[in-house]
């Protein structure tokens, strides 16, 4: 008998075992991956970026996608599609290949339908918590993960009590000159991007090597501020955790009040058994942990545990945006700065806010969101495959050698991402596809994914005003998209929290409405996403929910 059980090692589930063993209480840490250490890591883009490395094989554990075509919603599962929503099934989660681009959500975004008001055909909530609640755990994130940042003036920046990040910025390559100049002239504010990646040794871990492969990657120096080498390495030093790698939870057991324990099976040897705990946590990422609470079904909840109010599954949610490019190409005018902006591994580390929030007497009233500039990825197979096209044909022979020369010599590409929020509503939710299951004999997920019409309004609006910087800095070729195809590495939503049972899945400290001893700690309990990344806020949710669970745990 452990006194909590946490299902899931990743962002929410390392932080929350972390601070339960640090206040002496005795955790199993369950993970359906295998434990990788840094030695483990290497940069082999077959493995990580092409091959099933760190997810597991799609023929074997899969979704449904759910999205409408001409009018009528088709349902794929993913092993056709190879659309893959496994994000880094290790120990640490996906927390181990973020890219570590990380920034607190605004007050606003705590309290989006009391300042926009009610917006049609979608289902915004204010939060049931406040910045202010959050904000002492934004605060102790930054030191226990350790980011590295500037602080700087803004007024779309949240609030913050330290006058310096925990470590200063990461370095960065010689382009920043360029793009601040270019956004300078502008009008536009340039910020330095917070990174969750040690710019100095600290502790176990290494400061950052730019070994120029960081986003899909795991960290060999142990720089990147991953739930393994930031929570649970220490937390195995307490010898108060046990660690379950390959460990598969197939259903909670519950009478009406409480779980009683859970099935788990082994994934190397199939041999299965039951757990069993005071509490429990879900940390799951938010499509498993709703697939794992609907599969849970059982006389006490016919429709899923915790679902008495039927919001199980409901309002999931992504990141809204999407992607830029351009290319920056050698001339005898700037060839004494391309050198440099040739010099691999350093950052681009550049932020822009400016339209956040967007009040302006011809664009409108409405909220906008972040755009993050930074280098292409470095993945070579990659970039050979894009500069092996023009016009959308292959190219071959001497003009397919001239290509791959010249992108990979004369050319630099720079990118941008666009954050803005996924609005929740009717027609984006999480159930079960009864009719396809894993090879552990359960149904799979089924994601119906529709992104809100206003999502790619506000899109195109922060797309058009980034690729002026590009513009400005002499760029070519410049392109971008904007989709609700979302990117499956930001996903939330599903067990939202609030005040009223009957519309939400958890209370304010994450814990179920129906079921006692029964938590979510990952980002399903979140109503909106803000326009950020959610790592930060995972992290300081996921130490605030610990805090609720040790004081109940004191009481004894």
């Amino acid at each position: 008998m452990y006194d909590v059980i946490v299902v899931g090692s990743g962002a929410s589930g390392g932080a929350v075992a972390y601070r339960l063993v640090q206040a002496g209480y005795r955790v199993a840490l369950l993970e359906k991956g295998a434990l990788l250490t840094r030695e483990d890591f290497s940069k082999d883009e077959l493995a990580y970026c092409r091959r099933d490395l760190v997810t597991p094989n799609l023929q074997e554990e899969y979704h449904v996608i759910e999205q409408k075509v001409n009018g009528v919603w088709v349902a794929t599962p993913t092993f056709k599609s190879q659309w893959s929503f496994w994000n880094g099934n290790i120990v640490g989660g996906s927390s181990n290949l973020m890219s570590g681009m990380v920034h607190r959500m605004h007050p606003d975004d705590f309290r989006l339908k009391s300042k926009y008001g009610e917006i049609k055909g979608a289902n915004v909530v204010d939060w049931p918590i406040s910045y202010e609640e959050l904000s002492p755990y934004y605060d102790e994130v930054e030191a226990l993960v350790g980011i590295s940042g500037c602080v700087e003036k803004h007024p779309f920046l949240p609030p913050r009590k330290e006058a310096t990040f925990f470590q200063p910025p990461t370095k960065e390559n010689a382009l920043v000159k360029e793009f601040d100049r270019s956004c300078h002239s502008l009008g536009i504010t340039p910020l330095v991007t917070p990174r969750a990646i040690l710019s100095q040794p600290y502790a176990h871990r290494e400061g950052c090597l730019y070994s120029n492969f960081c986003g899909s990657y795991g960290c060999s120096s142990g720089a990147k501020g991953s739930a393994r080498e930031a929570f649970i390495v220490p937390a195995l030093a307490t010898g108060r955790l046990t660690l379950l790698p390959h460990t598969h939870v197939k259903k909670l057991h519950t009478t009406k009040e409480k779980v009683t324990s859970v099935s788990v099976i082994h994934t190397k040897t199939n041999k299965e058994r039951e757990l069993k705990a005071k509490y429990f946590v879900l940390a799951a990422q938010a499509h498993e942990s709703v697939r794992l609470l609907l599969n849970s079904a059982n006389r006490f909840y016919p429709f899923g545990v915790a679902n008495s109010s039927r919001e199980l599954g409901k309002n999931l949610i992504f990141s809204g945006g999407g992607v830029g490019r351009a290319r920056l190409k050698y001339s005898k005018e700037n060839s004494s700065q391309f050198e440099a902006w040739m010099r691999r591994g350093l950052f681009v580390n550049r932020s822009i806010l400016d339209w956040y929030f967007v009040d302006h007497w011809w664009d409108g009233y409405f909220k906008g969101g972040l755009v993050e500039f930074m280098f292409e990825s470095q993945n070579v197979i990659g970039r050979a495959d894009t500069i092996a096209q023009e016009g959308g044909k292959l190219l071959w022979g001497e003009n397919l050698r001239r290509s791959l020369e010249r992108g990979f010599t004369q050319e630099k590409s720079i990118r941008f991402e666009i954050f803005n929020d996924w609005l929740p509503h009717d027609d984006s939710f999480i159930s079960l596809a009864k009719e396809h299951k894993d090879k552990y004999g359960m149904p799979v997920g089924k994601l119906r994914i529709s992104g809100h019409p206003l999502d790619q309004k506000v899109g195109q609006y922060l797309a058009q005003k980034s690729i002026k910087i590009l513009e400005e800095m002499g760029a070519k070729e410049i392109e971008y998209r904007i989709s609700d195809m979302p990117a499956p590495n930001l996903i939330a939503g599903g067990c939202r929290f609030g005040n009223n049972p009957k519309e939400s899945v958890l209370n304010k400290m994450c814990q179920t409405h129906d079921i006692d001893n029964l938590y979510v700690a990952d980002a399903s309990f979140m109503p909106t996403g803000g326009s950020v990344p959610y790592t930060w806020t995972i992290y300081a949710n996921a130490l605030r929910v610990a805090d609720g669970l040790i004081e109940r745990l004191s009481k004894g």
